[in-house]
């Protein structure tokens, strides 16, 4: 137990949801360093945006939200996103003296002595009286499984390693998701590429008009029910459909959008279909979104029989000195920024020995 230090609230992940509930710690009284420390996974600072593919410029990201307490201001938006908002980020921390620990790969978190849970890593353990975890979900790309994908002689890659459309110039690429991503990657790679076919599980739903407050709390009310229920949570994304943007309109025009369903199995070949249409192919794409990243809490056995945490706000409801930051309806850069004020004021109450406030 000697490299064990004591503090009263640990931050686990430095992204956005993160950073703002460091913020909200450090402008409520709590010390950087002293009260409380961010363990952060990542080589630098930016959460998981410094790993975002080059191609994706900061013009082209949709609603990212500025930290609390200081603007994101005339950023180019022809430069790439990872670089922008890594520097952002950077200079959040820095400005609010947030003191990051990284790299710091945390890998258990669990019952300690007094009340305390023992925050376990390489570099060392920290007991603390409460914990926000907000380590997103970059780390847990979900790969489906197809029959025959063991055979297929391309190559296949996740979103997560996305290189850039100039590396598909010839090649037949499937690409598989019906989100934003799968979107993105599909327009970008169609004049490079010999030929693009689009897959998804369900038909793709675009969305007219302009996307306001009341549709955005509906959308968050969907992905809030089910954590509520202890299920695995949907990302906010995902209810809201697809903004029908002059990109998506040109995409539809070309055919480039033109979305198939989900193939049966994948052959040595490409992809095939029980009806008997086959696609051959050199490359799958994998735009089929993350899960969250929370194996490191299993020795706190708080998932239900559903496979999710049940989440009352930010409070995990089987653990009160746990919450879970950007995690379903606080996934959006927004929500994080909401989640990581409401969890702090919460903590504050947990350590004071007051009741928590009803989410």
């Amino acid at each position: 137990m000697n490299n064990t230090h004591e503090v009263e609230v640990v931050v686990i992940g430095a992204g956005q949801a993160g950073l703002s509930s460091a913020y909200h710690l450090r402008r409520t009284g709590f010390g950087p360093g002293r009260d409380f420390v961010v363990l952060d996974r990542s080589p630098a600072p930016g959460g998981a945006w410094q790993f975002r593919w080059p191609s994706l410029t900061y013009g082209k990201v949709h609603g990212m939200h500025a930290l609390p307490g200081m603007e994101l201001t005339g950023a180019d938006p022809g430069r790439a996103s990872s670089e922008v908002v890594s520097e952002y980020f950077a200079a959040y921390e820095q400005t609010f003296g947030l003191r990051v620990r990284r790299p710091v790969d945390v890998g258990a978190v669990r019952e300690g002595a007094d009340g305390r849970l023992l925050v376990q890593s390489p570099a060392g353990t920290w007991a603390t009286r409460a914990l926000i975890n907000a380590t997103g979900t970059w780390d847990r790309p979900f790969w489906p499984r197809y029959p025959g994908q063991e055979t297929f002689r391309g190559r296949q890659l996740h979103t997560a390693r996305y290189p850039g459309p100039e590396e598909f110039a010839g090649q037949r690429v499937v690409v598989v998701g019906g989100g934003a991503s799968g979107t993105q990657h599909l327009l970008e790679i169609a004049p490079y590429a010999a030929a693009t076919t689009w897959v998804t599980r369900r038909p793709p739903v675009f969305r007219e008009g302009p996307f306001d407050e009341g549709a955005g709390r509906a959308a968050v009310a969907l992905v809030e029910d089910r954590v509520r229920q202890g299920l695995p949570p949907m990302s906010v994304v995902s209810v809201t459909g697809l903004p029908l943007n002059d990109a998506i309109r040109q995409g539809l025009r070309d055919g480039v959008l033109d979305r198939r369903p989900m193939f049966d199995r994948i052959t040595p070949d490409g992809v095939a279909w029980d009806d008997g249409r086959r696609v051959a192919a050199d490359v799958i794409l994998w735009a089929t979104g993350f899960r969250a990243a929370i194996d490191h809490l299993a020795p706190l056995r708080l998932r239900e029989p559903g496979g999710g945490i049940r989440v009352e706000g930010t409070r995990a409801v089987a653990d009160p000195r746990v919450h879970l930051v950007g995690y379903g309806p606080s996934a959006s850069t927004i929500g994080a920024n909401r989640a990581g004020r409401s969890a702090v004021r919460d903590i504050r109450r947990l350590l004071a020995g007051e009741p928590a406030a009803a989410a």
